[in-house]
């Protein structure tokens, strides 16, 4: 071995235990190991490369494909998006439309997973009619599909998510690279002036299994170790001035597991939750982040020094699992001082659905059975051809949604998010309680509120644990115009 490949090994490894990793976090699987650069653990956060809209429209190609790509601090075969293990982040503004043309080059089943794919995007409001969000569709290997969404200009701006949502596979897809994040620009027109330029970083939560020189989708199970990235990164460094603002997006975009986020010292300051705008900024030392939820933060920097961005132990319940410690990326708080914001307590504009009138109520109810795993809303398997509920266009209903099994589960609507009114019982501040995905307890009640707007046709609700969509725990709801006028998807 050379002197400079020596040298980089020593750093590489000197690095790896300032940033805390743990020995399970360490183990080698006989894939190919990063010597340095933006792949070897405990290099600095670089957030994800951007497509970004110009005169109102964003234009690109997504290819899907099976790959050997860097994924942490090794490389894996994995099913990517233009090659890469963490893809492009969409950047858009309200009123913009999107052009995005799918490429599907998987070729053949890998692991038993079909090559068929799709695409969701996940929490924008625009059409589930074709060529927009319609999970339906199948895009076969070696095809295009030319999706088209147009966002509406009074869509909340925040952070998205894109990510396969085929039929039965979506859970060893994701698991197995298909995700990427959207942003919608806007919000730091709710911040005051003195905070509008300041830092942002992606905080995307991607999470792996590994076998041997490949990311391991199918058969999927939640409970085994998985080896956790941020940005696609190794216990990547995030650096802070002392008493600096940044805005964080942290982004749950695995298919599984939960993150209870916590930095020792420092407080989680809420500005959007699911890509919409709290009216009150509320403050936590922890988050409990579900699969496929976001959350907006400001975080300032503390004394100079280092500290773990970690996800805490967390369990779902006897029927469920249980998730160990793991350290994130390593905070490093240097450099010189500047002085502590001010942050304000109200963001964005208050929209409380508390006294609309209720055109329709909806009882959804779960359940499960193991020994085979089978997972139902109102006893139903997933149909894609059966519709379980009907909504009318322009019309606000409210839905209880029941968690009767003996594990946490997710619940999320495609096409509109709703206002929280109740967890169990315990009402919830308006402030904030817009959301698309929620954690519910086991043998906990969620009560939401849906207004529907813009837009029909059919969509779905479900778990967004992605191995219990799979298994059944999804139905269909069909949006339809009822003589209201006609919704934006209906527009020819």
């Amino acid at each position: 071995m050379s002197k400079v490949a020596r040298l980089l090994v020593a750093l590489a490894l000197a690095m790896t235990w300032l940033s805390g990793c743990d020995a399970a976090q360490s183990e080698r699987t006989g894939a190919d190991v990063s010597p340095a650069g933006e792949h070897t653990r405990g290099a600095d956060l670089q957030n994800p490369p951007e497509v970004v809209s110009r005169n109102g429209v964003l234009r690109t190609t997504l290819v899907v494909e099976r790959r050997k790509v860097w994924v942490g601090d090794r490389k894996l075969w994995a099913l990517t998006y233009n090659g890469r293990y963490m893809p492009p982040t969409l950047r858009v503004r309200p009123g913009d439309r999107i052009e995005l043309a799918m490429v599907n080059r998987v070729g053949k089943k890998w692991q038993g997973v079909t090559p068929d794919t799709n695409l969701h995007t996940h929490g924008l409001h625009v059409s589930p009619r074709p060529p927009a969000d319609d999970i339906f569709l199948s895009i076969k290997p070696n095809t295009t599909y030319n999706y088209a969404y147009q966002l509406p200009r009074d869509i909340t701006p925040g952070t998205y998510w894109y990510h396969s949502h085929i039929d039965m596979y979506s859970a060893p897809q994701v698991a197995g690279g298909e995700s990427g994040l959207i942003i919608v620009d806007g919000l730091r027109t709710y911040l005051p002036p003195s905070l509008r330029d300041i830092t942002e970083r992606v905080v995307a939560l991607k999470d792996n299994q590994i076998q041997g020189d490949e990311i391991h989708v199918y058969p999927l199970k939640i409970q085994p170790p998985t080896n956790r990235t941020v940005n696609g990164q190794q216990n990547p460094v995030i650096r802070i001035r002392p008493g600096e603002t940044q805005l964080w997006r942290l982004a749950n975009i695995g298919a599984n597991i939960y993150y209870k986020l916590h930095l020792k010292g420092t407080t989680f300051h809420v500005i959007a939750q699911d890509g919409y705008p709290v009216h009150r900024i509320y403050s936590t030392d922890t988050l409990i982040i579900p699969a496929a939820a976001r959350y907006d933060v400001l975080v300032q920097g503390g004394e100079a020094g280092t500290a773990q961005l970690e996800t805490q132990p967390f369990y779902t319940g006897p029927a469920g699992n249980s998730f160990p410690q793991v350290n994130l990326a390593t905070v490093a708080t240097g450099g010189s001082p500047v002085a502590r914001a001010a942050l304000p307590s109200l963001f964005g504009p208050l929209d409380d659905l508390t006294h609309a009138r209720i055109a329709d109520r909806k009882t959804m109810v779960y359940t499960e059975q193991q020994n085979p795993d089978k997972y139902y809303i109102n006893g139903k398997y997933y149909d894609p051809n059966r519709i379980d509920f009907v909504s009318r266009l322009n019309t606000v209903e409210e839905w209880t949604v029941t968690n009767d099994t003996q594990e946490d589960h997710s619940f999320h609507v495609h096409t509109n998010q709703f206002q929280v009114m109740s967890l169990n019982g315990k009402p919830v501040d308006p402030a904030y309680a817009w959301h698309e995905t929620v954690n519910i307890l086991r043998g906990q009640k969620l009560v939401l509120r849906i207004r529907f707007k813009d837009f029909t046709g059919r969509t779905v609700l479900h778990c967004h644990l992605l191995n219990h969509e799979d298994m059944g725990m999804m139905s269909v709801l069909d949006i339809v115009d009822g003589g209201t006028g006609p919704g934006k998807g209906d527009e020819k």
